[in-house]
């Protein structure tokens, strides 16, 4: 479990603010995150064929069926994080997809010189969501979500 107060009083002046604001702070970390998801989801669900000729660029395996399933688990995920539904469920499917998207799309190192640097931003964003699904996952979704609503029943 994660401590509430940092290990030396010199390093404590936010432990108030996060204690006192945990849930607030948890239902705006995960709108800010799902939003992401949301946001990228609805642009490839929009853009299918782009998204399907991009896959191929990058030599995906099954592009043409993978380019009409990505799109929705990305936007549900994004979904399910802005409400906090199933919100552990959803940080465990961000933490594998940015894992997967890093791995396939963000291979910086195979990229011309010249898109290396933006390519390698995109790694790096991928594995810093990561470490943000991790967090999710063991916070849960806090007192805002539909996940405590349901929890209440």
């Amino acid at each position: 479990m994660a401590s509430k107060s940092s290990s030396h009083p010199a390093l404590s002046a936010a432990d108030g603010l996060a204690s006192g604001s945990a849930d607030a702070l948890l239902l705006i970390g995960r709108v800010l995150l799902g939003w992401l998801f949301v946001a990228a989801g609805w642009g490839k669900i929009m853009n299918m064929a782009g998204f399907a000729g991009y896959l191929t660029s990058l030599g995906t395996p099954a592009a043409g069926l993978l380019s009409n399933i990505v799109p929705f688990i990305e936007f549900g995920m994004g979904v399910c994080l802005v409400l906090g539904l199933a919100t552990r469920y959803a940080a465990i499917v961000t933490f594998l997809f940015c894992l997967i998207a890093a791995a396939l799309a963000h291979r910086y190192w195979e990229y011309p010189a010249a898109q290396q640097a933006a390519q390698y931003t995109n790694f790096l964003k991928a594995i810093a969501f990561m470490g943000a699904a991790l967090i999710v996952l063991v916070t849960g979704a806090g007192r805002y979500s539909v996940d405590a609503a349901l929890a209440k029943k």
